[in-house]
């Protein structure tokens, strides 16, 4: 019977690493989901954006041209963007800004990487933009018109003001200002100087290809986004929204309907964009309150992985003689909660929801402020996991001593529960009964050893989000091979270490690095140390759950298993320590591991 149930658990075991490698390739893919459409849907995204008006019109779409992205930015017409935290410059060509990198971060760990490039020009391979305007009279201004600039460089102390004066003798401005950090205010104003009204309504958008977007997955978002009447809305991936546009552009197509609109969240938008792991796009219309009238706040997929937020003022009529001017800020950046809190701070609503913490904010906050403190003393992210480990176990200590004193109290009625259960063999709600009044006169709780796991539950996933999602972690190095401990561990068991000519994929579950090798003796020291199971089949499945976990955790990020590991090996030598304090507990460990072998 015992071997069956061995090879029971060893059967199952198999299953779970290879569901695991299965797991891990259907929803965190090696690419980001992006789904493509046919040449025919691409020929309605593209009608979408060349015969609807205001609504549906907004960025005309280019999807069949393909552009060079050293010639789009040597092309001329533009103004250069230099402030402390990004670089690049502005297009004149339709007043967009589709030249933005980040110079506090480089793209990959390499340092002569180069920095990482947000915003690009439209048809290239990373196309990704926003661009300001201004519907009048029910028809948007063309996508390429030529705006005159009064500067040349936009920094925080000079801002831009781009010019356009029309025939009918209205004169249309967009001053661009920047801060410091990543945030640009669009100030677009109308001045009316000919002789009849003009009905206007600016506009902003934010254009983006999903083909460099980050993966989307439970920890992490990376899709539509944007607090709307004070509420987060985050629930489509990209390839969610395609979903949801593929049958209107086939309405649109045929058609049976005259425009297609947009996917529009309930609510006023306070803001409104795309988010990555890492990085932010968002228009701020207004103070960011959502005390501002639009026409239009939503989210469209157009095709051939293509996708655009938009946001369309309520039309104004301008009287001869009349003005307008409307303020929206873009961010621009990284997803830096310091950064994000400061502007929250300030007045945009719930704009730290950007990064997606979840229910465990309230924890992993305050493990982020730790980690940056500790840091900040130690100079290493890698140490500052480590310390943050020991002052969370030596917090939790004193439960963890409840709970062995518990365990203690378990072993010592051992007897007693044996002889109940042998007397009242026959009667289970009998037995359940006289056990429970055991537990009382002995004064046992049997969940209290529980207890210290139950805790370490929300601090491990935690620290497993601020791990994913603080950019504070990204490339952050360790020691000897750990280069960044935001990602998986680099080096492979199976290959030696690189040495053997062939790789291993990391969504494998053959990518087994030293630090879960390490992760999976220290939990098997653990579970031996830990008094013996007496059900047999609990036994075989504590003997095995260590090397599960080896496999399981393998591809999580090397900052999490530096975690683990020191939590592991914490727990060794506090459980040493208890055991001298309850030596009942060492000696029913003892006397089970005889029987077992004298069983053998």
């Amino acid at each position: 019977m015992d071997n069956r149930n061995l090879l029971l658990a060893v059967v199952l075991s198999g299953l779970l690493i290879l569901g695991w490698d299965i797991g891990l390739r259907y929803f965190y893919p090696e690419a980001a989901m992006s789904a493509q459409t046919s040449p025919k849907a691409a020929t309605a995204a593209a009608r979408e954006a060349g015969t609807t008006k205001a609504a549906g019109g907004l960025g005309a779409e280019a999807a069949a041209r393909k552009v060079d992205l050293k010639s789009a930015l040597t092309s001329g017409n533009r103004v250069v963007i230099d402030t402390p935290r990004l670089s690049g410059s502005i297009n004149l060509v339709g007043a967009r800004f589709d030249d933005v990198t980040l110079k506090d971060y480089r793209e990959t760990v390499k340092k002569a990487s180069g920095p990482v490039r947000l915003f690009a020009p439209e048809g290239t391979n990373t196309q990704y933009f926003a661009q300001f305007g201004f519907v009048i009279n029910g028809e948007r201004q063309a996508p390429n018109l030529l705006w005159q600039a009064d500067g040349t460089r936009l920094t925080p102390t000079t801002p831009v003001t781009l010019t356009r004066t029309e025939a009918d003798g209205v004169i249309y401005r967009i001053r661009f200002a920047v801060d410091a950090n990543y945030m640009i205010t669009a100030s677009q104003s109308v001045s009316n100087a000919g002789t009849v009204p003009a009905v206007i309504q600016p506009f902003a958008l934010i254009k983006r290809t999903s083909a460099n977007a980050t993966i989307d997955q439970y920890a992490s978002h990376s899709g539509a986004v944007g607090v709307f009447a004070g509420k987060l809305y985050d629930p489509h991936s990209y390839a969610e929204l395609e979903e949801i546009f593929a049958p209107k552009r086939k309405q649109f197509e045929r058609g049976e309907i005259s425009e297609i609109p947009s996917e529009k969240p309930e609510g006023a938008p306070d803001w409104l964009g795309f988010t990555d792991q890492y990085w932010l796009s968002a228009l701020v219309p207004g103070d960011g309150k959502g005390n501002v009238k639009v026409d239009d706040a939503g989210f469209r997929s157009l095709g051939s992985t293509l996708y655009r937020t938009d946001l369309i003022y309520s039309p104004t009529t301008v009287p001869a003689g009349g003005s307008l001017t409307q303020d929206t800020r873009l961010y621009a950046g990284a997803k830096d909660s310091q950064i994000l809190d400061v502007y929250e701070e300030s007045g945009i609503s719930n704009f730290g929801l950007a990064i997606s913490w979840g229910w465990f904010g309230i924890v992993e906050k305050p493990i982020l402020w730790l980690l940056r403190t500790l840091n900040s003393v130690v100079g290493n992210f890698g140490l500052a996991i480590i310390l943050l480990t020991v002052i969370i176990r030596g917090l939790m200590f004193p439960i963890a001593q409840k709970g062995f004193a518990s365990m203690a109290q378990m072993k010592a009625v051992q007897p007693k529960m044996k002889e109940i259960q042998e007397r009242f063999a026959d009667d289970k709600q009998r037995q359940q009964q006289e056990i429970m009044n055991l537990y009382k006169d002995e004064k046992v709780n049997p969940l209290s050893g529980c207890l210290p796991m139950l805790i370490q539950i929300p601090v491990f996933f935690a620290l497993y989000k601020v791990l994913v999602l603080a950019i504070e972690m990204r490339h952050e190095p360790f020691y000897l091979w750990i280069r960044d401990l935001s990602a998986p561990d680099p080096a492979h068991i199976l290959n030696l270490f690189g040495l053997l000519p062939f790789a291993i994929p990391e969504a494998s579950f053959l990518a087994i690095g030293p630090l879960a090798v390490l992760l999976g003796i220290t939990m098997w020291l653990t579970f031996k140390l830990n008094p013996a199971a007496m059900d047999p089949v609990q036994a075989q499945m504590f003997a095995i759950m260590p090397w599960i976990m080896m496999f399981v955790m393998a591809p999580f990020a090397a900052g999490l298993l530096l975690y683990w590991v020191t939590s592991n090996i914490l727990t060794l030598a506090q459980q040493s320590y208890l055991y001298s304090k309850h030596p009942q507990l060492k000696a029913a460990t003892a006397a089970a591991e005889k029987a077992k072998a004298a069983k053998g």
